[in-house]
């Protein structure tokens, strides 16, 4: 999987730049997605309002499509580009958060076996998905943004979660992991082993737990 020289320079070589040439702790690995997230949203000149999915999608070499999946979405390179599939069957919110979680194993590819080599309590696997998630948080729920409204009094998880764009349930994880709120026990996602036909080297992210498809709420940022 080799890209052009100039693919996706002001940006994804940007973020890549971020990338420590050694193995990351959990937590230092945390530390790099949310600078990665930062300088994603200041590259894109969306420091001030919520990210619209759309400014991913319009990246260079990065193709968005929507299928019908038993995960929430993959990523590949095509050899052409670099192609992210969502599961078009699920909300709109959790599609933007998948988009986000799989350009983060976009930006780690290459480096994601020297990063990630797992610990006593954590397996490699695991820590790219942990990073990857975290990524999506910090860029569609910046701590700078959830922290000027909830100091305004917007507090409630289901207008936050409106104005961001996002599930109530990611709104919950981002204010826990702000000190905004008490963590709430996560439930582990189902097992469900990626299609035979798909790409080998590809990322899969699994679907939410007790996940049901129901309609799109109405005034929240696709």
């Amino acid at each position: 999987m080799t890209e052009t020289p100039n693919e996706n320079r002001s940006v994804l070589a940007s973020l890549r730049a971020v990338i420590p040439v050694r193995a990351l702790e959990p937590g230092e690995a945390l530390q790099v997605a949310e600078l990665q997230a930062a300088r994603l949203l200041e590259l894109t000149d969306n420091t001030e309002t919520p990210l619209d999915w759309t400014v991913i999608a319009g990246l260079p070499r990065l193709r968005v499509r929507r299928e019908s999946l038993p995960t929430s979405g993959m990523s590949f390179w095509d050899g052409h580009n670099w192609v992210v599939v969502l599961n078009r069957d699920e909300p709109r919110t959790r599609q933007r958060f998948t988009l986000l979680h799989e350009y983060k194993h976009i930006v780690d590819h290459g480096a994601t076996d020297r990063l990630y080599v797992g610990t006593g309590r954590h397996q490699a696997g695991d820590q790219a998905e942990q990073a990857a998630d975290y990524f999506a948080g910090c860029a569609l729920m910046p701590k700078r943004l959830v922290k000027r409204l909830w100091g305004r009094g917007v507090q409630q998880p289901k207008w936050l979660a409106r104005y961001f764009g996002v599930s109530e349930r990611a709104i919950e994880v981002r204010l826990a992991q702000l000190g905004l709120s008490e963590p709430r026990a996560r439930c582990s996602p189902p097992s469900t082993a990626p299609a035979a036909s798909w790409p080998r080297r590809a990322y899969y992210r699994q679907p939410s737990p007790g996940w049901l498809p129901r309609p799109t709420l109405e005034g929240v940022a696709a």
